[in-house]
């Protein structure tokens, strides 16, 4: 019985060794962070902590605008007023990982839930006469999907004049650009930095601190942002340039990232 358990130990061990955990599909990393956004009151608190902020922000402008043009708020739609977690659970749970075609397969049902808070907010820019724009790097091919999903959400200004999805690049300034010259920005709500300026598109140098640093006086008071743990730009920098990593590879990397001091 002994040399049972000691065999049982040994084999237990293994599991903390680089290189000898037991293949798994690279998808279950994404388990706990996907478990979190769809399961923790956290994730609730945080959603209508972001709007209660952006909500304060607009009635402060609202009061005293300081611009003849026409106001308005910038949203990234995905994980800032779509919850798409299940398409996230679907690639965990077949052990695939995300391509195009699979998150069109997704964004094609036009199902996805909003985001705990989402729908008000917006509701309440609509009764304040200010435009929602929905800035958005789904590809044209899912627009007419796109809004029915939020149409059907009852989101307003769900339709083609609001919503500027990604043509050529994922980069969003250029976008921006076009409705800044046309609107004054109270905020912009999104889930990735780069939502909110082209500086964060570039997290090489110090995984973009720096740059987050430089706009500290910006977060809470032009830039709302909405957490989101599966996915994003924060996840670039940790591979770097290097591709064709096998799932025990980039477990390996992910372990040996982390800070324990």
């Amino acid at each position: 019985m002994r040399r049972f358990t000691v065999i049982l130990l040994l084999l237990s061990s293994l599991a903390f060794v680089p290189g000898t955990v037991s293949q798994t599909p690279d998808t279950d990393q994404s388990v706990m962070a996907t478990l979190w956004y769809q399961k923790s009151g956290e994730l609730r608190a945080l959603c209508y902590q972001a709007y209660n902020l952006a909500e304060m922000r607009v009635n402060e402008y609202l009061s005293h605008p300081d611009s003849g043009a026409q106001p308005a708020v910038i949203f990234d739609i995905d994980e800032t007023l779509l919850d798409n977690s299940p398409s996230e659970a679907l690639n965990i749970i077949e052990g695939k990982p995300y391509t195009s075609d699979r998150w069109k397969a997704w964004t094609d049902r036009a199902s996805a839930r909003a985001l705990p808070g989402a729908v008000d907010f917006c509701r309440f820019l609509a009764r304040n006469d200010v435009e929602l724009i929905y800035l958005s790097n789904r590809s044209n091919t899912e627009i007419l999907t796109t809004m029915k999903n939020l149409q059907d959400l009852n989101f307003p200004y769900a339709d083609r004049n609001h919503l500027y999805m990604k043509a050529e690049t994922s980069d969003k300034e250029s976008r921006r650009n076009i409705i800044e010259k046309k609107y004054y920005v109270i905020l912009l709500v999104g889930d990735n930095l780069a939502d909110f300026d082209e500086i964060f598109e570039d997290r090489s140098v110090n995984l973009g601190f720096h740059a987050v640093d430089s706009l500290r006086e910006e977060f809470g008071k032009k830039f709302i942002i909405l957490p989101n743990p599966m996915y994003g730009g924060w996840t670039k920098p940790l591979y770097g340039s290097q591709k064709g990593f096998s799932s025990q590879e980039l477990a390996d990397l992910r372990r040996g990232l982390l800070r324990t001091e």
